[in-house]
């Protein structure tokens, strides 16, 4: 991708964030023209109707409950026109793993396109801070299973239907992206011989790799911690020039063994440069002495992975990735320098059509998840992309063209700032309750600020948290809160004991405090599990057909998880009750 291009892809950006509410009406029109036969829009009486008045008077809000049996009609079969003027011909799930079961979403060719956008967009401003000269990406994703519905659609996770598409290919060639591993690496059928090839391929190519990516943060960290494991695998596989035994998919092997030749200087190379670190801080830079910096997801549910990811970083500079979702994409890291707690995310006005409900202390204080489609009194009326106020916090709602109308994303965001008219936006977290017994409301924001609390007594130790999880346990009277953590060593049991009270305390939403202390809530419970049981976790939701690269630790497990409940209680070596209220 020459500079011009780079620069009219900015250009592009600038013109249509100058007027962004204009761009959303003809947004809005385009969208309601393409699908103006869906079934759906004219059961609502708009009647061709495409202004932003009419649409908010006919369509009410959604959530994906609502839409469920429409989105199961099409995977049935159904191929008239039920939510979209064209058929859908595929479907994505969606990463919410939390449900304990991934939810539809429709996906079509528009969707790639807007991906592409967003990508060459963010490109293009990173581009300029960060350039990346001719080289290679070492991208640990990953591909997953596809599977057809009754009415003969495939399914898959939305990156999966972006990484299946021509489009992304050559995208990827503009924005100098290209993976060091085969195709075959990135569709392997198997997850762990699939991370231990991109570490391969990577290593092979590691004077080319000028960046280093991941869906997730998470992954990021799994594929790093994977790295301590193999090296020494890995450096003989390289000296060699043979594939480890380990590779047992036939076409992933071939792809793999054909860029495989044998190169004893580069593996011992490696290896002086593994023994020379220190507890493998800096890892990345020693390693890939090219990449510019490290991309991915880091915000909401990957914060938690940021200090260890910063500790294999060294100085590279850690860059979050866009603000998307299964459903669509939302904005782009316009800002790559501001570190990625701080990231925000500008608004393309042109890539779907966006709402905000405006969060009042009144509508934070109702039953967050709504299953019913109507707006409860109590909550705001939706305001437009440009009416949105800084510092103010809201709920996106957004329409696209693959047949989600008005509908509830569930994601709480700030409004940071404005690029010219279009606001850039901080993810705070997902508006659904995570942990509540009675007037108590925590939300993952509240467990992850209260492990991060813990979890400084540990640092002392030099030991940390891997991964966390939480549960409200109602067999016991009162209710309590239990929460899981998995440690990187041993720790003493007066040190565990700490962190327990520690947890309890750091819980400092008002109607927690004031049932601790009536006993209407009994005292928090810190298990500890063996190491290796968020790896069961991963395992479990992949042999569900999820994708490495969708997967989020579920935070707070509920009882109709069952089974994930059971891989974390069967696998507790310690237990601790907090006396901090004692």
């Amino acid at each position: 991708m020459g500079v011009f291009s780079l620069e009219s892809v900015i250009e592009a950006f600038e013109a249509s964030t100058k007027d962004a509410a204009q761009v959303q009406r003809e947004t809005l029109r385009w969208i309601l023209e393409e699908n103006s036969e869906a079934e759906y829009l004219q059961s609502l009486g708009l009647a061709g109707r495409t202004d932003p008045e009419s649409f908010k008077a006919c369509v009410p809000l959604v959530t994906h409950k609502d839409l469920e049996p429409y989105v199961q009609r099409i995977a049935d079969g159904d191929f008239s026109p039920v939510l979209t003027g064209s058929p859908i011909t595929s479907l994505s799930l969606s990463s919410g793993t939390t449900q304990g079961r991934p939810k539809l979403v429709p996906f079509n060719e528009e969707l790639v396109k807007s991906t592409m956008q967003i990508y060459r967009t963010s490109y293009a401003f990173r581009n300029k801070e960060f350039p990346t000269m001719n080289g290679k990406a070492l991208q640990f994703i990953y591909s997953s299973k596809q599977f057809m519905t009754k009415g003969g659609l495939t399914a898959t996770t939305a990156t999966t239907n972006v990484y299946r598409s021509e489009q992304f290919k050559h995208t990827m060639k503009d924005i100098q992206s290209q993976c060091c591993s085969p195709d075959e690496v990135i569709f392997g059928s198997d997850f762990h011989q699939s991370l231990y090839c991109h570490l391969l391929c990577g290593l092979i190519f590691s004077e080319e790799v000028q960046l280093i990516s991941s869906t997730f943060a998470h992954s990021l960290v799994h594929a790093f911690r994977t790295f301590e494991q193999v090296w020494e695998e890995l450096c003989d596989d390289i000296g060699e020039g043979v594939l480890s035994n380990r590779i047992t998919v036939p076409a992933m092997r071939d792809a793999v063994s054909k860029i495989l030749k044998p190169n004893p200087e580069l593996a011992n190379t490696i290896r002086d440069k593994c023994v020379g670190l220190s507890n493998w801080y800096g890892m990345v830079p020693v390693l890939w002495p090219n990449a510019k910096y490290v991309y991915g997801i880091m915000t909401g549910s990957m914060e938690p992975y940021l200090k260890k990811l910063r500790h294999y970083a060294g100085s590279l500079p850690l860059m979050s990735a866009d603000y998307g979702s299964s459903e669509g994409w939302i904005g782009a890291n316009i800002n790559p320098s501001l570190a990625p707690e701080s990231a925000t995310f500008a608004v393309l006005p042109d890539i779907a059509y966006f709402e905000f409900i405006p969060l009042s202390e009144k509508s934070e204080d109702q039953e967050l998840e709504q299953s019913s489609s109507t707006t409860p009194n109590t909550e705001l009326e939706p305001v437009g992309l440009t009416e949105v106020e800084v510092g103010k916090e809201y709920e996106i709602v957004f329409t696209n063209v693959a047949g989600l109308y008005r509908y509830r994303l569930g994601d709480v965001v700030k409004v940071a700032g404005f690029h010219n008219s279009t606001p850039e936006l901080r993810f705070v977290r997902r508006r659904s309750l995570l942990l509540t017994i009675n007037i108590d409301k925590n939300t993952e924001k509240d467990l992850q600020l209260a492990v991060e609390e813990a979890t400084k007594l540990l640092a002392a130790e030099k030991l940390e948290v891997v991964d966390f999880s939480s549960h409200v346990d109602v067999s016991t009277d009162p209710g309590h809160y239990v929460i899981f953590w998995e440690l990187s060593g041993n720790a003493r049991e007066d040190v565990l004991s700490n962190c327990c009270d520690c947890l309890d305390r750091a819980f400092i939403d008002a109607g927690y405090v004031s049932s601790r202390k009536v006993r209407s809530i009994g005292p928090l419970e810190l298990r500890i599990v063996k190491r290796g049981t968020f790896q069961k976790i991963l395992d479990h939701f992949l042999s569900l057909g999820a994708a490495v690269s969708q997967f989020k630790t579920p935070r707070c497990v509920g009882q109709s998880n069952s089974k994930v409940l059971q891989i974390l209680d069967d696998n507790v070596t310690d237990n601790y009750f907090s006396s901090a209220y004692d």
